[in-house]
């Protein structure tokens, strides 16, 4: 639910244009040369800026759009109601307050689907959302997402981040600093090569999926709350350092993986732009203590570090983009054995994904995208069991993702996408020890997705 819901929060949707620009933010001239990418329409009312501003398409945010959410979703157009002078402003908000709503519907068709299910499934909705994005003071914004998912059955906060931001100098070069309060790491970044924004955007509620996945992964949304600072110097150098507690949704004591202490999470980017193309490369990790079950004993320990890219370029009017991310994952399982659920006390898990998306001028878009996760082998954790179980006893999986999306208009996405898996829950043949194949769970997935 996480991945591609926040990204909407930003400005509205986008176009392939290339300009070069000035734009007043907070009585500053910032110089724009946009590859235009990513926004939600309360920001879109917010500003009086057009998606495109933000987005090349939704969920792929320009050099703009990743300024807007750094400085924190600030930049208004609105009539304000204010009070005090400029200096020692006491109020300042919005006239009407920017609020924009996210619709979802979805049809899955698997190859062969699990026992007892019906084929050809319709989610309608899949999901709806709420979203409350704007600023709140000169220096703080928000971006607040509720959703109903139709798969739970449940409706809830979604992802949140609340941000201060200001400028300051490092050397003779500025520095735009600010502190992130969210409760899903990654959700604060400003690149689609990070687990809470890559791709696919949207996918089915109802296939399945492979059981592995590192705790950065979103293993951790909506169960935490995070504060962290971060800097951009000399629009460059990107870094962060944020610390995780547990947030459990309904109740104090959740039934299991509760971190103990706080979880430190770093991200370091580098990015430059030229005429037509731009480039950004970086690492991020999380270190965390979780208490399997209860809020006592023995832990288990994960460590993620990962390396991610992104690139963007102008090819005949429309807009190429590509994005590759690597994580590793050493778990040091401690209490897991001691209960007898795993084979030992150390392991590994290893991720990487990649992209590559072709949008045309007339909003007509393609994706290519590749995914594989592999670790050490465990017969007591990864064990055989009907369509989501392990014969081999390991966690590998690997696939290719299609998709084909059409923009009539810059809020409106119609998608049609294909997942194809190689392996599955550690084997391409008889995965599960009771004769199902990989490839028995390829679906092709119909998406209508709507935001106003």
């Amino acid at each position: 639910m996480a991945t591609a819901l926040v990204a909407l929060g930003m400005c509205g949707a986008a176009g392939a244009v290339v300009r070069r620009d000035a734009f007043a933010v907070k009585g500053r001239t910032v110089d724009l040369h946009l590859i235009h990418r990513e926004v939600i329409p309360s920001f879109s009312r917010q500003t009086g800026l057009k998606c495109t501003q933000c987005h090349t398409t939704f969920l792929y945010l320009t050099p703009f759009g990743r300024r807007f959410k750094l400085h924190g979703y600030t930049l208004t157009g609105l009539k304000l109601i204010e009070a005090g002078d400029t200096g020692t402003r006491t109020l300042k908000i919005d006239l009407i307050s920017p609020v924009s709503t996210m619709i979802t519907a979805s049809v899955t068709q698997e190859k062969t689907p699990p026992p007892g299910t019906q084929n050809g499934s319709a989610d309608f909705p899949q999901q709806v959302s709420l979203f409350l994005g704007e600023e709140i003071t000169p220096n703080l914004g928000t971006f607040l997402q509720f959703t109903y998912d139709a798969a739970r059955g449940s409706f809830g906060i979604d992802n949140a981040d609340i941000r201060y931001a200001n400028y300051g100098r490092l050397g003779s070069k500025e520095v735009l600093y600010g502190i992130s309060l969210n409760n899903n790491p990654t959700v604060q970044d400003v690149w689609n090569s990070t687990p809470v924004w890559r791709v696919p955007f949207m996918s089915s509620a109802v296939a399945p999926t492979p059981t592995a996945a590192p705790l950065v992964d979103g293993r951790l949304a909506q169960r935490v709350a995070g504060l962290g600072g971060y800097g951009m110097w000399d629009n460059r150098v990107y870094g962060e350092f944020s610390v995780y507690r547990s947030a459990p949704q309904g109740g104090r004591h959740p039934p299991d993986s509760t971190l103990r202490g706080v979880a430190p999470y770093w991200r370091l980017a580098l990015q430059h732009g030229w005429q037509s193309q731009y480039l950004e490369i970086g690492t991020f990790g999380l270190s965390t203590t979780l208490y399997p079950t209860g809020v006592t004993g023995r832990t288990d320990r994960y460590t993620d570090v990962a390396w991610d890219a992104q690139y963007e370029r102008l090819v005949a009017g429309g807009n190429l983009t590509a994005h590759a991310t690597w994580i590793h994952e050493r778990q040091r399982l401690d209490a897991t054995f001691a209960a007898g659920s795993a084979a030992a006390t150390s392991s590994t898990l290893r991720t990487f994904r990649a992209d590559a998306a072709f949008y045309t001028a007339g909003r007509v878009g393609a994706t290519l995208a590749y995914f594989s996760t592999a670790g050490t082998r465990d017969t007591l954790r990864y064990r055989p069991a009907p369509v989501v179980g392990s014969r081999t006893g390991r966690p590998n999986s690997s696939g290719l993702i299609g998709e084909l999306d059409f923009l009539p208009w810059w809020n409106t996405r119609f998608a049609l996408q294909y997942v194809a898996y190689a392996r599955f829950n550690g084997a391409g043949r008889d995965y599960d020890g009771f004769g199902r194949t990989a490839s028995d769970n390829n679906t092709l997935y119909l998406l209508a997705w709507l935001a106003f």
